[in-house]
């Protein structure tokens, strides 16, 4: 199994090699194939995965079918659809690799034991989800106040590197651009 879950565990919570063991035995693994839907609108999302190796991507999408890019998942990231997983209610967003990826994952029923065999994960996952909710908050401030270039030079700060792994249309979902105007804003700026 991987040391990165585990190094990313050691990131908020100290284990015990007793403790790794118990959530590595309940982890389980799978490769996926870049365009894989891991998760779809109405249905109940069934696992937390982490990111061994690749990048996933969280969207919404409306009633046009027109795609929103919500957020990035690339190595050392956790992804879900977390109303949907802790409390069992049908998704309203999809997860899909960008790219051929590993992923690790445990279902909600392997998590609940974990957090009572191993109490820490519970203080680890509290973390992950305040961070992720701190996140989530800038992100809006962000779309309501800063500008297009300004969303763009975060993304890079946030997801460095990546704007060279995915599509150019999936960044611009995520600024709330086309992609035709964030590859003008590049060429403008030298970005």
């Amino acid at each position: 199994m991987s040391r990165l879950i585990l190094r990313n565990f050691a990131l908020h919570v100290v284990l015990a090699p007793d403790e790794q063991e118990q959530i590595l035995a309940l982890l389980e693994q799978k490769s996926i194939k870049k365009r894989t839907v891991l998760i779809s609108p109405d249905d109940v999302e069934k696992h937390i995965y982490f990111v061994e190796e690749g990048c996933l991507r969280m969207y919404h999408t409306d009633m046009d079918g027109q795609e929103h890019n919500l957020c990035f998942y690339p190595e050392n990231w956790w992804a879900c659809d977390n109303i949907s997983f802790f409390n069992r209610k049908p998704a309203i967003y999809s997860i899909q690799a960008l790219e051929d990826s590993k992923i690790s994952y445990l279902t909600i029923t392997a998590l609940n034991d974990l957090f009572v065999r191993v109490p820490k994960l519970e203080r680890f996952f509290r973390i992950l989800i305040q961070n992720g909710f701190d996140m989530f908050q800038r992100r809006v401030v962000s779309d309501l106040s800063l500008t297009a270039e300004h969303r763009y030079l975060e993304f890079r700060r946030l997801y460095p590197g990546l704007e060279q792994r995915i599509n150019q249309k999936h960044i611009a979902s995520y600024l709330g651009i086309t992609a035709a105007f964030l590859s003008m804003m590049r060429k403008e700026k030298d970005l």
